[in-house]
């Protein structure tokens, strides 16, 4: 009988399922359904659907919102006169602008801060003051400062940019552990070379998610600097359409806004996960 009997260890492994092959099924990836994608569309085209449905009955006046198929003409027309798409590059060239230079003072101001104790004590606190201001409240002084031109838009949008990327590089750079910093120093690495192999790699994931937040930050900027005294660009489309009543225009302007942030924010996503793809 014992001779027939297997051995204790391979029972053992038997019972345990330690002979089995392949990943446990808690390591397992969940296969997504090829078509799951289209569950996140169902809402918007059932409210999309609502929306048609309650201007043809008369429920949504016109003269409060045009219904969806005549806000798609409207959005047609401009395209096919060439009006959205002039506006819409005087727009882009303001955000781009505004966040170059918003994107440059804070990340410099980061590194300054977030390197030495000395930058620290020098450019937090006026930081951090200044984070505190509603900045869009600055507006009458950058008109008194700057005019009414093209200089106040792109300060107001560059001002909104700075602090979300100052702050989230600051911290990024502070986090990285200090064994990091100390098997440079073995290494003999010098300042830049720490720089490179320590210190970007390491603060990258956090001022992405800056560059992330700041990037909503210059939209939402630039619809309000666009409202001010402004003779191009979308917020003047919305605004010579809101003295007229018409709505569809209106609602173009606002959808071409929210696509340019959700194209710019796919950018940054796809940049993260390219800058990132050694993190597991």
């Amino acid at each position: 009988m014992s001779a027939l009997a297997p051995p204790r260890a391979a029972t053992v492994r038997e019972s345990t399922g330690a002979n089995r092959t392949g990943p446990s099924p808690g390591r397992r990836r969940r296969r997504t359904p090829p078509l799951s994608w289209l569950r996140r569309w169902v809402s918007p085209l059932a409210i999309v659907v609502v929306w048609q449905l309650l201007s043809n009955a008369g429920v949504i006046p016109e003269q409060k919102l045009a219904s969806p198929l005549q806000i798609l003409a409207t959005a047609r027309d401009l395209v096919a006169d060439g009006t959205l798409g002039s506006e819409t590059v005087v727009s882009l060239q303001r955000v781009g602008l505004g966040f170059a230079i918003g994107a440059s003072a804070g990340v410099a101001l980061a590194v300054l801060a977030g390197l030495s104790r000395l930058g620290e004590d020098a450019v937090d606190p006026p930081m951090q003051m200044l984070r505190t201001l509603p900045h869009f409240g600055l507006i009458p002084l950058f008109i008194v400062w700057l005019g009414i031109g093209e200089a106040p838009k792109i300060a107001l949008i560059a001002l909104g940019v700075a602090f979300p990327l100052y702050l989230n590089t600051f911290a990024g750079i502070r986090s990285i552990d200090r064994r990091f910093l100390e098997a440079a120093r073995t290494l003999h690495l010098n300042r830049r070379q720490r720089l490179r192999h320590v210190v970007v790699p390491g603060a990258v994931p956090q001022a992405l998610v800056g560059l992330r937040q700041s990037l909503g930050v210059a939209w939402l900027s630039l619809i309000v600097a666009e409202t001010v005294s402004a003779s191009s660009g979308l917020g003047y489309l919305i605004n010579h359409a809101r003295e007229f009543l018409q709505t569809d225009v209106i609602v173009v302007g606002l959808a071409v806004y929210s696509i340019l942030g959700l194209v710019t924010d796919a950018i940054v996503r796809a940049l993260e996960r390219k800058a990132l793809a050694w993190r597991p």
